[in-house]
């Protein structure tokens, strides 16, 4: 039997006490400024926020929310979306993230799938998450002014104690299934994150991180929230990312650090940078060149998954890093490079990317209620698939190929061809069904998908769109629909995609 390792957060160490002890230790710095657009900026103390988490989490308390009930959130760029994430997971309640650009379809079947009992959400995503969700005790609508107050209550009251292995937020994320994957992290996942999060970044407690990229996928709330938290550092959060505001506010409030996407990097590249920032830095996923970048400013590279909670592949301070690469493996993780049948690749050639950590620790606990996917996510000796093709250089860094071809990213979100072709078959008259991605300038690639049908190939088509329309967040809706007379096949007759890839290959779509 092989032993299970020690946690460096031991049994009982959990979100509530990280909060805690910032507060004691870093009582008045600044923690959180909010930048809303139009509005007046806000404020938050390291104490002032720990009061208000642990008001909300005695609310919560007190509105019937026990250990291990999930609460959705459902709610844009906020700082009620942390204060409300923060007081979830502290009275050892499950927090459940969700897009907001959610369909009524995959609202319905979030709740049903996480056992969803409560939620949050802004004024403007009430209604349907509403309709979606019919079964919810209460439903909490936060609007423009804030009104989290009629759930606070005496933060005296709160907190039982959770232990670190104890689940603590749910974040769905879509790969080569019908339907996301709704990905489990621990309170020690949640710890962890925000320890080697702000290690990979090397933050300081005088640095102050630029969050504009949505706090409902580990970006921004590992990457980001938790480890301005661990660091005892403070962060700047908009609404959403705005290429015509970034550059003002990022100087305005001294701005030192950002993690930017492919999407904003190319947005920001097409407008002038100021002549002086206070950016020693940016974090996306590859490396640039130092001073070629937007603004004279170089990129980190990293590599990471909601699965893995931070970057088994980063830049490493004090090492050279090579332009084009993701980074090198990361001291915390195992990274191996395999062909298909798990034996490892000769350096040099491509092969498929495997990481080694801890189930709830450094990687995710499970996928909730679903024992077969998290099995196959795995190898029989404990390594973590990812999906991803990569190449890793004599010099020990390592290269992006590709990811696992039924898996497409659109400016940033990751979809899961298996989701829109699901949802496609269930139009009238279509026989099979193939989606796949087509370049895009801006969004990298966007969904298109093919199909064969019996009847008319108009009616077809505009059925095709309507049903999306009703069933798919609108990033994850196919930009194109072509009706032909059969599929290119491969081996064991399974469709072509290759091919179909190579027919909208045109980098200047329609």
């Amino acid at each position: 039997m092989t032993p299970a390792p020690f946690s460096p957060f031991g049994d009982n160490a959990n979100i509530a006490q990280l909060i805690g002890r910032r507060a004691e230790t870093r009582k008045d710095r600044e923690f959180l400024v909010w930048v809303p657009t139009g509005e007046p900026v806000q404020r938050w103390s390291y104490a002032a926020f720990a009061h208000d988490v642990f008001a909300l989490a005695a609310g919560l308390r007190r509105a019937g929310i026990a250990s291990g009930e999930r609460v959705a959130l459902v709610m844009d760029n906020r700082p009620e979306f942390l204060i409300a994430w923060s007081a979830i997971t502290s009275i050892g309640a499950v927090a459940v993230c969700l897009n907001t650009r959610s369909s009524s379809d995959e609202l319905a079947y979030f709740a049903e799938h996480s056992a969803i009992v409560a939620a949050f959400a802004d004024a403007e995503h009430v209604e349907p998450v509403g309709k979606a969700m019919p079964a919810l005790r209460w439903l909490c609508a936060v609007d423009e002014h804030a009104t989290l107050r009629r759930y606070l209550a005496d933060p005296d009251e709160i907190l039982v104690p959770t232990p670190s292995s104890a689940p603590a937020s749910i974040q769905y994320t879509s790969g080569t299934t019908a339907r996301p994957k709704a990905v489990v992290w621990t309170q020690a996942n949640c710890l962890w994150g925000g320890l080697v999060n702000s290690r990979h970044q090397d933050l300081t407690i005088s640095d102050v991180n630029f969050v504009h990229l949505p706090l409902f996928h580990t970006n921004a709330l590992s990457y980001s929230f938790l480890a301005t938290l661990w660091t005892g550092s403070s962060m700047v959060l908009v609404p959403r990312f705005s290429v015509s505001r970034f550059w003002r506010v990022a100087v305005e409030h001294r701005c030192t650090w950002s993690t930017l996407v492919a999407f904003c990097l190319r947005a920001l590249a097409s407008v002038e940078a100021p002549d002086e920032h206070y950016f020693r830095g940016w974090a996306g996923g590859s490396v640039t060149a130092a001073g070629s970048g937007p603004g004279g400013i170089g990129t980190t590279g990293w590599f990471g998954m909601t699965e893995t909670i931070s970057h088994p592949i980063c830049s490493l301070p004090g090492l050279p890093a090579v332009v084009g690469s993701m980074g090198r493996p990361a001291p915390e993780y195992g990274v191996a490079v395999v062909d298909d049948d798990d034996r490892p690749v000769p350096t040099g050639e491509a092969g498929h990317l495997l990481v080694l950590g801890t189930r709830g620790l450094s990687l995710f606990a499970g996928y909730h209620d679903d024992p077969e996917a998290t099995a196959k996510a795995f190898t029989d000796t404990g390594w973590f698939r990812t999906g991803d093709r990569v190449r890793a250089g004599e010099d020990g860094s390592i290269t992006f190929v590709e990811r696992d071809k039924d898996v497409l990213k659109v400016g940033g979100e990751n979809i899961g061809a298996p989701e829109i072709e699901r949802v496609v078959l269930g139009t009238p008259g279509v026989r099979e069904v193939a989606v796949v991605g087509r370049p895009h300038p801006m969004l990298g690639e966007v969904p298109v998908v093919f199909v064969t049908v019996s009847g008319d190939p108009t009616e077809a088509e505009t059925a095709i769109r309507q049903r999306c329309e009703g069933m798919l967040a609108d990033f994850k809706r196919p930009r194109e629909v072509f009706v032909i007379d059969d599929f290119p096949r491969s081996t064991l007759d399974k469709i072509a995609k290759a091919a179909l890839r190579a027919r909208v290959a045109d980098p200047n779509p329609t």
